[in-house]
């Protein structure tokens, strides 16, 4: 039978190409309609701020987990985090959406890059297999397993109504050190940190963050009858004090209400050191470094394991040995076992971690504890079980992922980028490198400003109409910082003598002060290792890292910097009341919606409904509270103000207000003069709270300014404006030190110090001290020659 030759009609399925969305409003997006090509590479541009994230992540990739979600059961769907519908009359052509976003990954202190990316499973059920001698199943190699032993009576039924009591024991190996269980680190504490022993219980001996005798603390307390509340905790009997310290969770009964006491040790280790320190709010960091001693666990050495697990080794090595290799050389020494049993296994393994490779973090081991890892770093992670994944016709969307990277790995994260294209996937991009904006097939520019002067689109279409386009990011895309033809003269120097943290090797420098001196080298190259070990952040050095802004929706400019804590005051002086009244999370909050300014209604396993209070109309405070005014205007409208407005209005008449205007003068510094000052943090782009941040920490008194990436999210042209406020700065007598990959702040420094020539083992050492002009010149390092690739020379 022939069939007819002929060209048949475009098939009506091959006609869907197109991600179209129509009137989009979410934050400050303006009625924003695109169409997105599918199977091609767009990147979305603009100032930070412009609404880039708002389109991507918070319409686009919104909406269509959203959906996902939807095709589960209402069963499966109330354990799934509930998600809005965005705020957008058409959203048409969606395809599964896989986010691979800046989050920092888990800050338990359990939780490692071998954990998190499935490594340590792999390599658990290798040494189980494999691993001489044998000593069990994969649990035995895992710090997370205890192991456990029980003794008792087991009924065994025979049949017949016969039963037989028989006395069994059950044996589980785990492979958790029980002296540090599992944490690799002991602790310490010190009880005088804890409570004041002269005064009682109610006299506030208790000196913890968070544990007041006026809330349900209190009531436990008085209430468990296990010691005297008046009684001062120097006089308590021994079984006082442990009942006190150490007893272990215990179900109580207070009013008729069950409720469970805890000695201050376990409640401690429990809330504050399961945790990773770096994630604490800076209050209880500082109480946890005062009161508690980490020392390397003693059995296990800080390997976190028990001893059988590091009996069992594989070609004369153990589990941790190989958690600890760098991965590059865990990648050839897992390719030299030979083994036909475990083929599968080794194969899956050999490719996990060769994708750590290709994806430019060879350098990091296993045994790192995730919650270390950078925003960049943490990013790439993630990616990697995207790698060599069959799945097609599906949206990769990414949040700038060059973060974090030398202009030298930029074009290994591009090819990574334009593979997932080339499966049949569409990639969403949103990013601020020319490097990785150059290989867009489609561009979309938001803007023209940030806050409430952004949320449109400016330019749709390729690269070369953007360049042609007179957009802000069309006008900076070509643009090329110049070498500076005069540095500044260091007024001193910071000596650095036998550095060894993390991978430096016996590193000397001495660093210049009073001048801008930036630090640079590949990802893994020791960069902050030597900046943040070797620099102690104390007396006169203002530390600023990549650590995530934290705030929840109640959580707003105003009261991240303390600003709100000189307005309330000049509130209540003019007014003659109290100035908590004057805070939506205190006395003077809506009763109604409690501050939040929205009535949040729960909808079980569907998304929550949001809608303005009725009786505050969104204000978040008592119709009383906003009959007080201060130069004219109440509390409200205050917050309402941008930080330009703020600016003029606490700075000069009736309202200066000297404290508040000095805050407002440094979020304008950094250019947030657009923000208006009640704005939910959640809100807000990387970008801005990366300036924010900058802000804030601007008011510490210090000699030395420490910066790390301080780039990130910005836009060509906010970098400009990073510069000047850096120059201020140094021309104010201090002294700034810069770990940075953005060639404009390279080409701007006084001094460079250029670390490498690799990443983890193949770097460490110090590649070039001196001015960029210098080091152009001399094109000795990867950094040498990609500046001098960006200045043209």
């Amino acid at each position: 039978m022939s069939r007819a030759t002929q060209p048949s009609a475009p098939h009506v399925a091959d006609s869907h190409d197109l991600i179209r969305v129509q009137g989009a409003r979410v934050n400050n997006l303006k009625d924003v309609s695109v169409e997105i090509p599918k199977r091609r590479l767009t990147v979305f541009t603009g100032v930070s701020g412009s609404g880039k994230s708002s389109l991507v992540f918070g319409t686009i990739a919104a909406e269509s987990q959203r959906m996902i979600n939807e095709t589960y059961s209402a069963f499966v769907q109330g354990f799934m985090p509930t998600l809005a519908r965005p705020e957008v009359d058409l959203l048409d052509g969606l395809t599964t959406a896989i986010i691979v976003d800046q989050e920092r990954m888990g800050a338990n202190s359990r939780s490692t890059v071998g954990t998190a990316t499935d490594a340590n499973a792999m390599l658990r059920i290798l040494f189980s297999r494999l691993g001489q001698p044998q000593i069990g199943s994969p649990n035995a190699y895992s710090f997370n397993v205890p192991s456990v032993k029980a003794t008792g009576a087991i009924t065994v039924d025979r049949g017949a109504g016969r039963t037989k009591t028989e006395k069994a024991t059950f044996t589980r190996l785990g492979g958790m050190c029980p002296r540090c269980e599992g944490m690799g680190a002991v602790t310490d504490i010190d009880l005088s940190a804890l409570y004041d022993d002269s005064l009682s219980l109610n006299e506030g001996a208790i000196t913890i963050p968070g544990y007041s005798m006026e809330g349900w603390y209190g009531r436990i307390f008085r209430g468990c009858g296990y010691f005297d509340p008046d009684k001062p905790i120097g006089k308590f009997t021994k079984r006082e004090q442990h009942d006190l310290l150490h007893r272990e969770p215990t179900k109580i009964k207070i009013d008729g209400i069950n409720l469970t006491y805890a000695g201050l040790i376990p409640s401690i280790q429990k809330s504050f050191l399961s945790k990773d320190i770096d994630a604490l709010q800076p209050h209880i960091r500082a109480f946890v470094e005062r009161a508690v001693t980490f020392t390397t666990c003693p059995d296990c050495a800080g390997t976190r394991l028990s001893r059988e697990a590091l009996s069992s080794k594989i070609k004369g090595k153990n589990i941790a040995d190989a958690c600890a290799m760098q991965i590059s050389d865990l990648a050839a020494w897992v390719r030299g076992i030979k083994e036909p049993s475990v083929t599968p296994l080794l194969a899956g393994l050999q490719h996990l971690l060769d994708s750590f490779e290709e994806i430019g973090l060879g350098y990091l081991s296993l045994d790192r504890p995730s919650g270390t890892l950078s925003g960049g770093e943490a990013q790439r992670t993630k990616m990697i079980r995207h790698l060599g994944s069959s799945l097609t016709d599906v949206t990769y969307v990414f949040d700038e992922p060059t973060i974090g990277l030398h202009p030298h790995d930029i074009q290994r994260m591009n090819e990574l980028l334009l593979q997932l294209r080339d499966k049949g996937n569409t990639v969403l991009v949103v990013e601020h490198k020319p490097e990785a904006i150059a290989i867009a097939d489609h561009v979309v520019d938001l803007g023209p400003g940030a806050g409430t002067d952004g949320g449109t689109v400016c330019y749709e279409g390729t690269l070369e109409g953007l360049r042609a386009s007179g957009t802000i990011t069309g006008r900076h895309l070509d643009d090329r910082a110049t070498l500076k033809e005069t540095v500044r003269t260091p007024t001193g120097k910071l000596e650095i003598r036998g550095a060894t943290a993390n991978n430096l090797r016996d590193v000397d420098v001495d660093v210049p002060l009073g001048v801008l001196v930036v630090v640079t080298g590949v990802a893994g190259s020791g960069k902050s290792s030597l900046v943040h070990a070797s620099i102690p952040a104390g007396a006169g050095v203002v530390s600023i890292d990549q650590g995530a802004i934290r705030g929840s929706r109640r959580s707003n400019p105003a009261t991240y910097t303390g600003l709100l804590d000189p307005i309330r005051k000049a509130f209540a002086k003019a007014n003659g009341v109290k100035p908590a009244l004057f805070s939506a999370n205190s006395e003077g909050a809506c009763p109604s919606c409690n501050g939040a300014g929205v009535i949040y209604t729960d909808l079980g396993m569907m998304a929550g409904v949001a809608a303005p209070c009725e009786d505050c109309e969104g204000k978040r405070f008592q119709a009383s509270v906003l009959e007080y005014r201060f130069g004219g205007r109440d509390i409200s409208e205050v917050l309402a103000m941008s930080v330009t407005e703020a600016e003029k209005f606490f700075g000069a008449g009736e309202a200066r207000t000297p404290a508040a205007h000095a805050i407002l003068d440094r979020l304008a510094e950094v250019g947030l003069g657009y923000l208006s000052l009640g704005q939910p943090l959640t809100t807000l782009s990387g970008g801005e709270r990366q300036r924010l941040k900058l802000a804030t920490h601007m008011a510490e008194k210090g000699g030395v300014y420490v910066l790390d990436e301080p780039t990130t999210g910005l836009h060509l042209a906010d970098v400009e404006q990073l510069l000047g406020l850096l120059d201020r700065l140094v021309d104010s007598g201090k002294s700034v030190i810069v770990i940075e990959h953005h060639q404009a702040v390279m080409a701007h420094a006084d001094w460079i110090i250029d670390l490498g020539p690799g990443a983890g083992h193949d770097g460490g050492r110090i590649v070039f001290e001196g001015t960029p002009t210098d080091l152009v010149a001399g094109r000795s390092t990867l950094t040498g020659e990609h500046l001098a690739a960006y200045v043209g020379r």
